[in-house]
């Protein structure tokens, strides 16, 4: 068979591009408050390198020997401090490839028999939590905002090896960005599109 060897390289294949986008699970988290279904945020620890102070879910880094799901449920238990027999995942959602090579896996689960005052989150990671209720969430209209995503090449580009040259016709993206308001807090970036994306699927329900 001729391609017999191809074949078999790609079934042996393990390695990995130095290109591969990374990749993270988030968890969207519904909890009971009052009876009545809230989403729970954290705040991201201002002691972190990355993105310190701002809103987020759950989440991480994906291991190479997890699944999508347990990565998100492994994540969750580590920064909420809870445990994964009160998390009951019920759906994914659309992933988000961003601009920084990473490819972000979100999901949404229920949190059963868990009280927002009881949960002792990791300090480590996290600064504090809040929770939305999710019937104030659904009603509100986020604003949006437009960013133009360019296209600059370095300057040691081989523009000679493309058609045109210096003068290629570089696509402009637009790339939205959407921000929700609760209180004195901020939900914005790539936070506030996942939440956009869970809105917009449970919004026929509500």
């Amino acid at each position: 068979m001729k391609h017999k060897k191809i074949i078999e390289a790609f079934q042996n294949n393990d390695k990995k591009s130095p290109h591969t986008f990374l990749r993270s699970s988030v968890l969207i988290p519904i909890i009971d408050v009052d009876n009545e279904p809230h989403i729970l945020f954290e705040v991201r620890s201002h002691q972190l390198k990355s993105q310190p102070g701002e809103i987020c879910f759950p989440g991480g880094k994906v291991d190479d020997n997890e699944t999508l799901q347990q990565s998100a449920i492994r994540e969750t238990v580590e920064e909420l401090n809870i445990s994964a027999d009160n998390i009951q995942l019920i759906g994914n959602l659309d992933p988000i490839a961003t601009t920084f090579n990473m490819i972000v896996y979100p999901f949404c689960a229920i949190l059963h028999n868990v009280k927002l005052e009881d949960i002792r989150y990791s300090i480590d990671e996290v600064d504090s939590i809040f929770a939305v209720p999710l019937k104030e969430l659904v009603t509100q209209k986020p604003l949006v905002h437009r960013l133009k995503v360019n296209t600059i090449p370095d300057e040691d580009f081989p523009f000679h090896l493309i058609q045109q040259g210096k003068d290629y016709s570089w696509r402009v993206n637009d790339y939205y960005v959407y921000f929700y308001k609760y209180k004195d807090y901020v939900i914005w970036g790539i936070t506030a599109k996942m939440l956009k994306n869970f809105l917009d699927i449970i919004s026929n329900e509500y």
